[in-house]
């Protein structure tokens, strides 16, 4: 199964667990929305530092959803591995497998 793949059915699944949990889910999209906007910070690098964590805590789906942002948000290739070296230097080496993952999910959209 290729990344974009496993994109899609995460996004099959979290739409199942919204409308099996409709109260907690649409809680969660709410603060989601509330921090995914322009402010102090962009967007984009909301999204790098939210894809850093997703490396550095091994959450593959997390690391798929917000490439797909990053990549709405013209995220450049260099901008990608400075995010995962950084994610690298704070998790080590499981850094190095998900950020491989990051890596290749970026060129795969490529």
């Amino acid at each position: 199964m290729t990344y974009s793949e496993q994109a899609q059915t995460g996004k099959k699944e979290y739409a199942a667990l919204k409308e099996a949990s409709p109260e907690v889910m649409g809680a969660f999209g709410d603060l989601h929305k509330a921090n995914v906007k322009d402010g102090a910070l962009t967007v984009k690098e909301k999204e790098l530092i939210a894809l850093g964590i997703a490396i550095a805590t091994r959450c593959e789906g997390c690391i798929l959803s917000h490439m797909n942002r990053l990549i709405k948000e013209g995220v450049s290739r260099d901008e990608v591995i400075e995010t995962i070296n950084t994610a690298v230097m704070m998790s080590g080496g499981p850094g190095t497998v998900y950020g491989g993952k990051a890596l290749a999910y970026f060129d795969e959209r490529q």
